[in-house]
């Protein structure tokens, strides 16, 4: 098998994911990824359902996942990415989004959705990384954004 094959069938699991990035329920958007390649790319999942918090409000007639917390589960992923390319200790340091760009929405995630943040390196500059994110369920683009993040010492 050659290292790219390889390279490209790298899963992560939950407990890993908590390991490496802060965020916790309710706020945790993450529940596996796969297809890592350091400093290339991930796919984050999240397995979407009614029992998430946000649906008692957006909406109850309607449940419709808000288009923000889309766009955080694809920071996320970019996170997860660039904490396990960079081995980051999380001891005194996290990761922060620092912008979004380019975003738009193209069709509602729904209870029941399985949705995939494809997140792609763009560049790296310093402790900055600049990605490019495409949520989907199934085939059908949900949204799409260029964002970037960075790692800062926390006291």
């Amino acid at each position: 098998m050659s290292n790219d094959v390889a390279e490209a069938e790298i899963s992560i699991d939950i407990g890993e994911i908590m390991e490496r990035i802060p965020h916790r329920y309710p706020f945790l958007l993450v529940d596996r990824a796969e297809a890592y390649r350091q400093n290339e790319s991930i796919i984050g999942i999240k397995c979407v359902t009614i029992n998430e918090p946000f649906f008692q409000g957006h909406f109850p007639d309607y449940a419709v996942m808000p288009g923000v917390l889309i766009v955080e589960a694809m920071a996320q992923t970019g996170a997860l990415l660039m904490s396990k390319s960079l081995n980051v200790d999380r001891v005194g340091k996290t990761i922060l989004f620092t912008s979004v760009d380019n975003c738009r929405f193209r069709q509602p995630v729904r209870p029941g959705d399985v949705l995939s943040m494809h997140v792609k390196v763009l560049r790296v500059r310093g402790g900055l990384f600049k990605f490019q994110g495409k949520a989907l369920v199934g085939d059908k683009t949900a949204a799409e954004a260029e964002f970037a993040a960075m790692l800062v010492e926390t006291p």
